[in-house]
């Protein structure tokens, strides 16, 4: 089925003003970003079907050893880092939606591959781990282009609370998926977990099918992809706003969101868990997610996102050192949904931010930048934190891991033009052009925002 490129103009609606839980939803008034959240929503809880499973039957049904789930996280996102540039480029030549229907797709056809392959009795964690590996190939191609596809369906207005609620679908589902993942583990076992992903992928794209905005064609220039990536990743460096949004992303990446998989290991080694309960513990994390996507929706988009980032930065610091102490089941459910309403709170202060300070003509490769910075920094750290872990035990490694939390929020306290400069809301436009190899003048996180070469 054919269908039209989209439109880099927005759509202007009324918005009302303020706070409060109306506001929290103001995005989903407009039909195509509704649609592109519904689908999404459908298609990352079957995503986080499979983000459990595969753990799962590593730890549980291989019996192989804890650092293979690390190796499992940095097969899916690390791709993504090599990709970047390439992933870029393509959000900002073609038509960000068939980037997005193409990387949907394939990612459908692995899920069936991983289901076939459980079913003929493969038990090879080479294999399950290269499958992870094929997805996180096809989101390295995808992720600037989703990411930059927000900003398309939604007037500038309303971009934080749409990049706000689509964090909250994201972990909605990451709540969602694990603790159903729970239930048919136990009752119906890994295949059955694979191929309702494979299934959930019709949604999305079905969902972008039905988008309904006119053409336009991209003009960015046909140069050489990585010169093309320069360039974004000067003018990210060269803002001191947007430096700042993927230094502190990729410190929160690499040191707190590993929570989510040593989580796997606490649930095995610590308390010993069933499945479902095994499922539970893993979907606090998405359900707090959802608390503090709320939340953050309903302050509005006049919200200070330097003091919001520091409280999500500090939140993480006392979540992840409860958890790590934690002497019950429940009570590390409860750290661990703390730990997703943190995650809200940096992740989509700090995206929304770089939104706000990027022209479109780079939004894709700027993006990529902050992509790539992100999906590093989360699969290092696991990789690192799933061996500690191994070697000196989960809790220690997660008491470790809130000191460095903490380290960070001092920085940020210590410093704060830098959190000053996440609040500017002006792209430059109508910059120079922007030699990508030239040096720069000083460190962009020295002071005050320094202005392009």
């Amino acid at each position: 089925m054919p269908f039209a490129r989209p439109q880099r103009r927005r759509v202007d609606q009324p918005r009302p003003e303020g706070r409060g839980l109306r506001q929290a939803g103001a995005a989903l008034r407009h039909r195509n970003f509704a649609l592109f959240w519904t689908g999404a929503l459908i298609s990352n809880i079957g995503t986080w079907m499979q983000n459990v499973t595969v753990p799962f039957v590593l730890l549980y049904v291989m019996h192989a050893a804890p650092v293979w789930v690390g190796v499992a996280a940095v097969g899916q996102f690390i791709p993504g880092v090599i990709l970047g540039p390439i992933g870029g480029a393509l959000a900002d030549r073609f038509p960000r939606r068939r980037v997005i229907v193409v990387s949907q797709a394939f990612q459908a056809v692995i899920a069936f591959i991983m289901w076939g392959a459980w079913v003929s009795e493969v038990r090879s964690p080479v294999f399950y781990v290269a499958m992870v590996g094929a997805i996180g190939v096809a989101n390295g191609m995808n992720g600037p282009a989703y990411q930059a596809y927000v900003s398309e369906l939604v007037p500038r207005e309303d971009l934080f609370n749409a990049v706000t609620l689509n964090s909250a679908q994201f972990n909605g589902a990451r709540a969602v998926g694990p603790a159903l993942t729970g239930l048919v583990l136990a009752s119906l076992g890994p295949s059955s977990a694979f191929l309702l992903n494979g299934i959930s992928f019709v949604a999305v794209i079905g969902a972008l099918m039905m988008i309904d905005l006119a053409p336009t064609t991209p003009t960015v220039d046909r140069r050489p992809i990585l010169r093309e990536f320069a360039e974004g990743a000067s003018y990210a460096r060269h803002h001191t706003g947007i430096a700042v949004s993927v230094v502190v992303a990729t410190l929160v990446a690499f040191f707190a969101l590993p929570v989510a998989q040593v989580a796997t290991i606490v649930a095995k080694d610590v308390f010993d868990v069933s499945a479902a309960k095994f499922g539970i513990l893993l979907g606090s994390y998405g359900a707090g997610a959802v608390i503090g996507a709320v939340i953050l929706g309903s302050l509005g988009s006049t919200s200070d996102r330097g003091r919001t980032v520091l409280v999500g930065v500090f939140g993480f610091t006392v979540s992840i050192a409860v958890f790590g102490l934690a002497p019950e089941y429940w009570l590390a459910v409860v750290a661990l949904g703390a730990c997703g309403a943190c995650f809200v709170f940096c992740m989509a202060t700090l995206n929304t931010s770089i939104q706000l300070q990027v022209p479109e003509h780079l939004r894709g490769r700027v993006l990529a930048a902050y992509f790539m910075a992100f999906t590093g920094g989360y699969p290092l750290g696991s990789l690192l934190q799933s061996w500690m872990a191994g070697r000196i035990g989960a809790r220690e490694t997660l008491l470790l891991a809130a000191v460095c939390m903490l380290a960070l929020g001092i920085a940020l306290v210590v410093r704060p033009v830098w959190l000053r400069a996440l609040e500017d809301q002006s792209p430059r436009v109508e910059e120079p052009d922007i030699d990508p190899l030239a040096p720069l003048d000083s460190a962009p996180l020295a002071g005050a925002q320094v202005e392009t070469a």
